[in-house]
Formats: C-alpha cells, sequence, structure tokens
C-alpha cells in the first residue's frame, strides 16, 4: 500500500461488519463511525508509525475514548518487533491499533482502553543487582550499548588488575583480594578474552587482558584493587 486511502475501504468493512455507519474525512478525522448510542468511534489512518500520528490519535481522545490508528501490518523481523513496541505504547496511551493486510483484511491488535502493567519482580530485582553491583557512575545516561560499562565488566577489570601485579594466581585468592565472590567462574568463563587458564583454578592474564586494562582504564579508579 502506498496511499493513506486504500486503507480505507478495510477498515470500514471491519467496521460496518460490526453495524457501525462508517464516514472518512469528517471534521479533522480520518474515519468517523456511529452505532446507535455507542461512544462514537475514530480512526487515523497512516501508511507507517510515528510520532505525528500518536500526536493526532491523542488530540481525538477530547472527542472520544474509542481512538484507533490504522498502518499497513509490516513484515520482516525488525518489522514484527517494530509492531510490538508500538502496540505496548498504544496500550500505554489508552488508544487501539488496527493493521491492514496486503490482501485487504484489516485486524485489530488492541481496543482502546485503560492500561496498567503488571511490574515483574524478577526484572526489578535484576535492575537493581546490576545498580548495586556497578561502582560509581562510569556511564553517560543515553549513550548507546556499545562501550557501556556493566558491573560484570566492572569485575573483570578488577581480576584483570589483580592478575596484572599478581599473575598467575589461584582464583580464590583474586576473589579474596578484589572482593569479586565469582571471580574463579568469571575467569573460566573468559567472555572477554582476558584470562589464560595455567592449571585447574589458576589463571594469568592475557594479552588481550593488558589491553583491555588500558582501553578501559577511564571506567573507574583501578587504583582500589
Amino acid at each position: 500500500m502506498d496511499r493513506e486511502d486504500q486503507l480505507y475501504p478495510p477498515i470500514k468493512a471491519l467496521l460496518e461488519r460490526q453495524g457501525y455507519t462508517v464516514k472518512g474525512e469528517v471534521g479533522a478525522a480520518d474515519v468517523v463511525a456511529r452505532r446507535g448510542d455507542d461512544p462514537v468511534v475514530v480512526v487515523e489512518l497512516k501508511l507507517r508509525f510515528s510520532l505525528s500520528l500518536f500526536h493526532q490519535a491523542i488530540t481525538r481522545l477530547a472527542v472520544s475514548d474509542l481512538v484507533y490508528i490504522a498502518v499497513p501490518k509490516p513484515k520482516g523481523k525488525q518489522a514484527r518487533r517494530m509492531l510490538k513496541d508500538n502496540l505496548a505504547l498504544c496500550r500505554r496511551l489508552g488508544l487501539g491499533l488496527i493493521t491492514v493486510l496486503p490482501d485487504g483484511r484489516a485486524e485489530v491488535q488492541c481496543d482502546p482502553g485503560p492500561y496498567a502493567p503488571r511490574k515483574s519482580k524478577k526484572k526489578q530485582t535484576r535492575l537493581l543487582r546490576e545498580f548495586d553491583r556497578l561502582q560509581g557512575d562510569p556511564n553517560a545516561g543515553g549513550a548507546t550499548r556499545h562501550g557501556i560499562v556493566t558491573g560484570y565488566r566492572q569485575d573483570a577489570l578488577r581480576c584483570a588488575a589483580y592478575l596484572a601485579d599478581n599473575s598467575p594466581a589461584r582464583g580464590r585468592d583474586v576473589a579474596k583480594a578484589t572482593g569479586v565472590a565469582g571471580a574463579t567462574g568469571l575467569m573460566r568463563d573468559n567472555h572477554y578474552g582476558w584470562f589464560e587458564k595455567v592449571s585447574t583454578g589458576v589463571y594469568a592474564l592475557s594479552p588481550e587482558g593488558s589491553k583491555g586494562l588500558k582501553h578501559w582504564a577511564y571506567s573507574w579508579d583501578l587504583t582500589n584493587v
């Protein structure tokens, strides 16, 4: 679909099957539907999700609580993710969402209504654990994921910094000296390639680890190790 008016027939047919009388371009609204004394339904049509589309739909909430946005159904893996994210946004804003397929079928993804998301205790615990694990404030809020300093990376840096002066060393000695309780497992997993296994439970700093210490030195005060 390359024109917004191509979305109108499927939307009109969908609403008419539910007993509504439907008219296009009524006032500032793209689609308006009435059914007896029921609240009026308003639909805003666009070829893609955009901030302006959500602005228009929110403005229509001053007219009715039953406001939908309608777009062609996205295709592809990335598009499915986009649909999921925008569906969550519609629910958060109290808007409905209708998608139109290439064959002309219209699908209601969600209806307008109040939204009260359930809090995830597991996700909250994970967030607070990472907050407590992260030493200092090494990341600027809003930075891209590339180059982000995590609590795990800081733990790896602590182990690497200790090995820089005490290599090789037993995992339990590294854990005791650095305060990284899972030092042995961290060095065994060797996620960043910073460690070399010398023998059972004994590790040394790899050349990559030396580079890592120099590259990430800004992220925290390594003199604390």
